[in-house]
């Protein structure tokens, strides 16, 4: 597994669209085919225009297929509601 950060930032009142998606059986079932759910932190910017997850990843050509518009379940709600996304590789010191 790899501990990963991906900031994501949001399109203007999206943030419960998000996190509406997320949180559904949907996203739950599509978030557990790429990372370890109990081991996520994440966290919202004060004004909600951007997210950041620590994620501990298995299987990173899903993390890429669910942001990048490729996967059929996250892909609609991510046009909707993202504006971009960085994904940074953890690595302790």
């Amino acid at each position: 597994m790899k501990d990963i950060l991906v900031v994501a930032k949001l399109k203007e009142g999206k943030f419960e669209k998000f996190m509406g998606f997320m949180q559904s059986e949907q996203g739950m079932d599509e978030r557990r085919k790429i990372a370890d759910l109990t081991k996520t932190l994440g966290t919202v910017s004060p004004d909600k225009s951007a997210v950041m997850f620590k994620i501990a990843v298995h299987n990173m050509d899903a993390l890429n297929s669910f942001l990048n518009g490729s996967n059929s379940v996250s892909k609609p709600i991510f046009e909707e509601v993202m504006v971009s996304y960085e994904i940074f590789e953890l690595n302790k010191v």
